[in-house]
């Protein structure tokens, strides 16, 4: 059930032994918003703590560092940047998708699971609504929270850099900057500082480019044998995703990831004049209107192939 802020935000004042979920395969978003979050209800006195499905990449340090865990049983369940309960990963959506009791999201194209969900689809980032739940929850904004909620906005817009980017996210920016937000840092961690490694397995991406309709389909496949060869891990792809859009001409850019299970997860980034979560509603998926991803139960090979087809014939 969708739910209003204030309401929303009555919900966390009015709760303890808090449990927040980000989505899996973490990026800067979900983890920005729930570690910012977590600071924010210990701040208030109230216990609280964080769970990923997947591992968390070290370039997020910055947003969990000085932070201790506290284990209890959780009495309310707050999911952030999760645009559907699969998004959990199979065993967190087991364990917890029918007990979320309040999620906060700004996918436009998302499928509401828990008891109550507010949804600002146009908010560039689930950070930006964080921000301003905090703000009505009268915590106040130290060094750490700054960091975490600009890391969100930063990373969702791609250095604020993409058509999602409003004059309220270039504001909330602005305060956070005030507040002690290190962003030359943050976005030089974010966007310009890479490991052998992850040069490694953009390598091999580019050497699996394919090019579709004219120029204006890309296609980067990623395999498990890349991963292994590399020495990376699925949390190096955020990286990866938006290199097809980079490439002059192209307007609709894939990563066709091999997932565990006979699987294949197909990130999308479109330019302005394609819908990214149209495409992905296709195949049971969503997103925003410039960047979407949906799941194939299929083979990376079989999965390309489905969503190219799709595109050229419905699409282009």
């Amino acid at each position: 059930m969708l739910t209003d802020f204030n309401t929303a935000v009555s919900m966390l004042k009015n709760a303890d032994k808090i449990l927040i979920l980000t989505h899996r395969n973490p990026d800067g978003d979900t983890l920005g918003s729930g570690f910012a979050l977590l600071r924010a209800l210990r701040k208030m006195g109230k216990r609280a703590k964080l769970l990923n499905a997947d591992r968390i990449s070290e370039k997020y340090i910055h947003l969990y560092e000085g932070l201790t865990e506290d284990n209890f049983s959780e009495e309310f369940i707050v999911s952030v940047d999760v645009a559907e309960r699969k998004l959990l990963g199979d065993t967190f959506m087991e364990k917890y998708a029918d007990r979320v009791d309040l999620s906060f999201d700004h996918h436009g194209a998302g499928k509401p699971f828990a008891k109550m969900t507010y949804n600002e689809p146009d908010s560039a980032s689930a950070c930006e609504i964080i921000y301003s739940v905090i703000k009505a929850l009268g915590v106040e904004i130290d060094k750490k929270i700054a960091d975490c909620i600009y890391t969100g906005c930063s990373t969702d817009t791609g250095c604020f850099k993409y058509s999602n980017v409003t004059a309220r996210t270039h504001r909330i920016a602005a305060e956070l900057i005030e507040y002690g937000a290190d962003c030359s840092r943050i976005n030089e961690k974010m966007f310009d500082t890479k490991s052998m490694n992850s040069i490694s397995l953009e390598r091999m991406c580019y050497e699996s480019l394919e090019v579709f309709g004219g120029g204006k389909v890309a296609v980067i496949t990623v395999t498990k044998e890349m991963l292994v060869k590399s020495g990376t891990d699925k949390s190096h792809l955020d990286a990866i995703k938006p290199i097809t859009r980079q490439i002059e001409g192209v307007e609709i850019g894939l990563t066709v990831k091999e997932e565990d299970g006979g699987a294949a997860g197909v990130s999308i980034r479109t330019s302005e004049n394609y819908d990214a979560s149209l495409i992905c509603s296709h195949f049971g998926g969503g997103g925003h209107i410039r960047a979407g991803g949906c799941e194939i139960k299929d083979t990376t090979e079989n999965a390309k192939a489905k969503v190219v087809d799709y595109i050229l014939n419905n699409i282009l």
